[in-house]
């Protein structure tokens, strides 16, 4: 695929092909709308090809529709923009764009993560505090919408839809192509490890430099006990210490997180991250998740003689999972991202702790506008949110998938935060309209004639209701 994408590009091929994939989209929906419109439409793309380790069985009682979209169009280095199909990847994006000396002011870690995903669904990085999530440095959208037309939007060219397509996951439109903020890239991220050995700490710190006014262009931590964690902030840079220099990503190297682990033992450390490695730091190992499918895989020996073969597609093993290790994985693991007011870090690293004791948890802080769409701010001014990430085994002996699952969901919402949707929720529909404002949302289904086109967002996401 690297090498189909790179002749593509090369060639600039995409762009004439473009308009013709689009039309083929169209063509499906008109045939939909011809067909007697019984049942609504979703993307044909298989659910072993998301990242997200949901089970969507949807799709095999809806009409799908083929989106074979998955080019680089068009790099403006004079408008600063980069449009792309909804199927570009962060791992293709990253290739392309810095060699060329540009990257996307928000880039989330995992190679796979496509650009529709990331807009329909929602994206965050370690800059988030900075420029917001994904989707705040999306300049515009074009869709196919019910009608089989193609519909462009911006902040100023249908905004209400342009609002309201974020964590709206395909249901108000076949996203067909996206135009994207990029800024100038450096070669090195010069990256500050500053451990810290209190709860309180912990908190303290995140928020210290999380709103620090300049600098720090990424801020990160990871939790690997109650009070225990590294707190990693970070900025591009052109120059570098030689023998600081640590190029993470290379096959050999240990997994970031466990790297990361050792300088709660030797202290604080500066290293500077070639741009692109630090971009996938957490690739490799796919987080820490990697480590309950291959337990030996940090080891030097592995590293060096198979290391090149990590990580697994997270798409291969969901084909390859058989219905027991599905059950399972629901049973015994966890893989949420909640959102929570910065203010209420410690309080919910608290609720965390009691209801997982599960470590690492990953902390990503951002600002949250007050945009019309589903997620906002409650005032008319921004605020800064954490999110917290946590995946893998719980070891709290009462840990029971649904039961914990809805605490957590219980006490998010008692703070105003949000759950990432990506992941099982189990939240009832009044719930997910008390977390999820779907005022603007709601409009704009029924101006497209949403309604047997396409489910609602919940009908998608929620556990029982998608199954």
């Amino acid at each position: 695929m690297s090498f189909r994408n790179s002749i593509v590009f090369k060639l600039n091929s995409a762009p004439k092909q473009h308009d013709k994939k689009v039309q083929h989209v169209q063509k499906q929906v008109r045939q939909w709308a011809d067909s007697g419109q019984e049942n609504p439409m979703c993307t044909a793309r298989p659910g072993w090809m998301n990242v997200s380790f949901r089970r969507g069985l949807y799709k095999k009682k809806m009409w799908n529709i083929e989106v074979n979209l998955i080019d680089i169009l068009e790099v403006n280095t004079e408008k600063s923009y980069v449009r792309v199909e909804p199927l570009a990847n962060m791992g293709q994006i990253t290739r392309f764009l810095n060699p060329l000396g540009w990257t996307l002011p928000v880039l989330p870690e995992l190679d796979d993560l496509t650009v529709g995903g990331l807009i329909m669904g929602v994206g965050i990085e370690t800059s988030s505090h900075k420029f917001g999530l994904f989707q705040n440095i999306c300049l515009s959208f074009e869709l196919v919408v019910a009608d089989g037309s193609v519909v462009r939007c911006s902040k100023t060219e249908n905004p209400d839809l342009f609002y309201a397509v974020p964590w709206s996951y395909g249901t108000l439109g076949f996203l067909v192509s996206a135009e994207i903020t990029i800024i100038p890239a450096k070669k090195f991220v010069k990256l500050q490890y500053s451990p810290v050995y209190t709860a309180e700490d912990i908190s303290r710190k995140m928020e210290e430099e999380t709103m620090k006014k300049s600098g720090n262009e990424f801020v990160e931590g990871l939790v690997y006990a109650k009070d225990k964690a590294v707190i990693m902030t970070a900025n591009m840079t052109d120059e570098a210490e030689p023998e600081k220099i640590n190029s993470i990503g290379y096959f050999w190297k240990p997994w970031f997180f466990s790297h990361v682990e050792k300088f709660l033992k030797t202290g604080p450390a500066v290293e500077y991250i070639p741009l692109r490695h630090y971009y996938h730091r957490h690739s490799r190992s796919i987080f820490w998740q990697i480590r309950d499918i291959i337990p030996f895989g940090n080891h030097p020996l592995f590293r060096y003689l198979f290391g090149w073969s990590v990580p697994p597609k997270i798409s291969l093993l969901k084909i390859t999972q058989g219905e027991t290790v599905k059950i399972l994985y629901e049973k015994y693991q966890i893989i949420q991202d909640m959102l929570v007011p910065l203010d209420k870090l410690s309080e919910s690293l608290g609720v965390f702790h009691d209801e997982l004791k599960m470590y690492p948890l990953w902390l990503c802080p951002f600002i949250l506008h007050p945009n019309p769409g589903m997620v906002h701010t409650s005032g008319d001014k921004a605020e800064m949110y954490m999110d917290i990430g946590a995946y893998g085994r719980p070891e709290e002996p009462g840990y029971e998938f649904r039961r914990t699952t809805r605490k957590l969901e219980k006490y998010v919402r008692s703070v105003k935060g949000f759950q990432m949707l990506y992941a099982d929720t189990f939240l009832t529909y009044d719930e997910f309209h008390e977390m999820f404002d779907h005022t603007l949302y709601d409009k704009m289904r029924k101006k497209l004639n949403c309604s047997k086109a396409f489910p609602e967002v919940y009908g998608k996401v929620n556990r029982k209701v998608r199954d």
